[in-house]
């Protein structure tokens, strides 16, 4: 048996219990990973207060995290064991269920073809602040159709998805302009990661803003008001479901670790950094603190748990 955050009825966090749970055993291409730290995502405490997919009780919350692989089936060839990997294990997309044992346990299993090996000069924690937040934000650029060069603006450039969005048009994508809107306390932090323009929305209202701009990225769903922004046919992609703009493109996330790997290469040279909340990271029997603080809503990158 292990440790893990576990659940057993849909409701607040208040459900959430701190227990034990088996140590699974991987089969046919999986790898048993020894959890070293892992992040919380919206649809972690989403799923938990509403049946949003279809959940078998007990249920242990998470997405991302990364650790060392302790074990492997036969079937599993990229990885040996001792490799540190990182990876969001949830394939959203996936027939079937999801996973009943998610990241907030001392041990999980997941599909090789789901991780990538994590970069020596990441820290455990950074890694497991990255996978949902740069899977989301990159299949959001694609959804947009979005071209090297172009412009952007990101609705929501402190948070967790918004800080890797502003990082990837920037450095990734090459766009010519990237705008984004945060509140007051934060726009040294969004220009600091590479925001060409930043403004606060409760002093600005969008309508008010000159610039427009190829695409338009809304990470916490606010389409109805920020299109505006956009050029008269520019895309708006909206991750939040449903939209809330009827013109707005939804966009969920690919999940898969050759989008991680081919990432790595701007993490080793320090163009794209992680970005973990400072309140962070949270020891693992803080879990329900945690989570307490990402509804608020007001988290600065990711809010990540570690030790294990």
């Amino acid at each position: 048996m292990q440790k893990a955050w576990l659940y057993e009825e849909y409701g607040p966090k208040e459900v959430l219990t701190f227990g034990d749970f088996p140590i699974p055993t991987p089969t046919k291409n999986q790898l048993l990973i020894k959890v070293r730290a892992a992040a919380l995502n919206p649809i972690d405490f989403k799923l938990r207060n509403k049946p949003l997919a279809p959940l078998d009780f007990p249920v242990v919350p998470g997405c991302d995290m990364s650790g060392t692989v302790v074990e492997k089936h036969d079937q599993a060839t990229r990885f040996n064991i001792g490799d540190d990997v990182y990876g969001n294990i949830q394939d959203f997309n996936a027939k079937g269920k999801l996973k009943q044992l998610g990241s907030l346990a001392q041990y999980v299993v997941v599909a090789e073809e789901l991780v990538a090996k994590k970069p020596k000069n990441v820290s455990f924690e950074e890694a497991a602040s990255l996978p949902v937040a740069v899977q989301t934000a990159i299949e959001a650029f694609k959804a947009g159709g979005f071209q090297e060069g172009g412009s952007v603006f990101i609705v929501g450039g402190a948070g967790g998805v918004g800080s890797m969005a502003v990082q990837l048009a920037k450095h990734v994508y090459r766009a010519c302009l990237v705008g984004a809107s945060t509140s007051g306390g934060k726009l040294d932090f969004v220009k600091a990661l590479g925001a060409d323009k930043v403004v606060d929305y409760t002093k600005i209202r969008y309508r008010e803003i000159q610039d427009k701009y190829d695409l338009v990225i809304d990470t916490v769903g606010d389409s109805t008001n920020s299109y505006v922004v956009g050029k008269e046919y520019a895309p708006i992609v909206d991750i939040t479901w449903p939209p809330s703009n009827p013109r707005a493109i939804h966009s969920s996330l690919t999940v898969s670790g050759e989008i991680l790997e081919k990432l790595n290469p701007f993490l080793e040279s320090g163009k794209v950094k992680a970005v973990i909340d400072p309140n962070g990271p949270y020891h693992l029997c803080d879990v329900s603190k945690a989570f307490e603080y990402l509804e608020t809503g007001r988290a600065k990158g990711k809010v990540v748990i570690s030790p294990f």
